[in-house]
């Protein structure tokens, strides 16, 4: 059975960290490309990070940049997103997904984009993180 798990979330004041991962089972987690997204109420979806199993090539969106870093540890099939220096504006249900990138190397975040558009291979279901003021 294909299943992607995310866990990590939570309540945390302003300033401060949460790591969030992502198990993945069930498919060659390294044939993926393995992306965050997170969805805030009234909001549409958006990417936050992703990385590229292949090759190990990351993304992040502008407003998190310098601020979380997504690493992927292949032996245990699991990608992490360390976040730092939360804000209000980060407080969303984060959700991880998982694209075959088909032995192609690519900016992850095309992979991700793409599957946002056309059918993601494989969503996990989300984890709710809550920064308050």
């Amino acid at each position: 059975e294909v299943q992607l798990q995310a866990s990590g979330g939570g309540l945390v004041q302003a300033g401060g960290s949460l790591t969030l991962s992502c198990a993945a089972s069930g498919f060659t987690f390294e044939d993926y490309a393995i992306g965050w997204f997170r969805q805030a109420p009234g909001k549409e979806r958006e990417l936050v990070s992703c990385i590229s199993s292949t090759d190990g090539n990351t993304y992040y969106a502008d407003s998190v940049t310098g601020r979380f870093t997504a690493s992927s540890d292949n032996a245990k099939n699991t990608v992490n997103l360390a976040m730092n220096s939360l804000k209000p504006d980060d407080t969303a249900v984060y959700y991880c997904a998982a694209e075959d990138q088909y032995g192609l190397s690519r900016p992850c975040n095309e992979w991700m984009l793409a599957g946002l558009k056309q059918g993601m291979d494989h969503w996990g279901i989300g984890t709710q993180v809550t920064v308050s003021s």
